[in-house]
């Protein structure tokens, strides 16, 4: 099968690419800079120029195509200028999913969130579940709009488009806040951690499963929540201290604390540059807030089988160690 993919050069995104072409796949990702994909094209990957926000550039590469990726999204929180979250999360989907319909791909996988379910309030949602409120974040907010204004309305009106929703993701190479955070610990730079926080974990090559299980079972035109299982950041930590002995932080910041603090770093954030994780963003979507998802339907109907956090982190924490000169403190 030939099958185009954006965001390649993500980590989801780079994953997916290398396990299609483990697979036998052939695959055409879409790059806005070549020069940063050679460990791509060195793995068979075909690189094509272009950008989710320029239409025209993705019609040639995806000509033809048995099967569309989507996974490229714009995914930061506590930025002063948010305004790309719209044009690539929102205007960059429609352009994917509308050159999709024009040229005829016989079955494209979107990769949405569930953190288009905001703050879950400690329940586990499934597909069925639509937030309607004010959200957290810009990323937040773009994604549902994306999941729910652009693909949801395409795929009611015959895009045979699937939706898959992953939570936190981890694994080797992973640069987001979840990843910074965990070197932080590891380093004993993490002196305190939001309490009651709590996401869906799962690692990123199962993540890359329930896509490929997306585009190969997925009934066109349904949403599968391919997320982890739920433990709090809290626990996340307890566990990595078994693991490698290192301490976990010890200080625990109430969600109380963090939303007044977000309220007062929304004036002062006005007034002077601070870091992103102690923004009023940054400090809203951690203020005890649980991004929480069922994954029944996609283990029911896909075979989805993402590991437990006790078998996936071990190899993850250990191969951090090692990129960062750490030993380990286990017994």
């Amino acid at each position: 099968m030939k099958y185009f993919v954006t965001g390649a050069t993500g980590f989801i995104g780079g994953y997916l690419a290398q396990r299609l072409i483990r697979d036998g796949h052939e695959v055409v990702a879409l790059v806005r800079t070549p020069a940063k994909a050679q460990a791509l094209a060195d793995t068979g990957v075909i690189i094509a120029q272009g950008d989710i926000t320029d239409k025209a550039s993705m019609r040639e590469p995806m000509t033809g195509v048995d099967g569309v990726f989507h996974v490229a999204a714009w995914y930061k929180v506590g930025m002063k200028d948010s305004s790309m979250a719209q044009t690539i999360n929102v205007e960059g989907t429609r352009n994917v999913l509308e050159l999709m319909k024009e040229l005829g791909v016989p079955k494209g996988v979107y990769t949405s969130t569930v953190a288009v379910f905001s703050d879950t309030k400690g329940e586990l949602k499934d597909e069925k579940y639509k937030f309607n409120g004010e959200h957290l974040s810009e990323y937040d907010r773009t994604k549902w709009e994306a999941h729910y204004r652009v693909a949801q309305p395409m795929m009611d009106a015959g895009l045979p488009l699937v939706i898959v929703q992953p939570g936190a993701v981890y694994g080797k190479g992973d640069q987001s806040e979840l990843g910074n955070t965990t070197a932080q610990y590891l380093q004993r730079k993490l002196p305190v951690i939001p309490q009651g926080m709590a996401v869906c974990w799962a690692r990123v090559e199962d993540v890359v499963e329930g896509h490929i299980l997306a585009m190969e079972k997925g009934e066109v035109g349904e949403s599968y929540i391919i997320a982890g299982p739920p433990h709090t950041l809290v626990e996340y930590f307890e566990l990595a201290e078994q693991i490698t002995g290192i301490p976990a932080p010890r200080l625990k910041a109430p969600a109380a604390m963090l939303k007044a603090s977000a309220a007062l770093m929304g004036v002062i954030g006005n007034l002077v540059e601070v870091p992103a994780t102690y923004t009023a963003e940054g400090l809203r979507v951690s203020a005890g807030v649980t991004y929480l998802g069922d994954n029944s339907k996609a283990k029911r109907e896909l075979g989805y089988n993402p590991r437990s956090l006790e078998a996936g982190l071990p190899e993850i924490l250990a191969y951090e160690m090692e990129r960062l000169g750490i030993r380990s403190e286990a017994k």
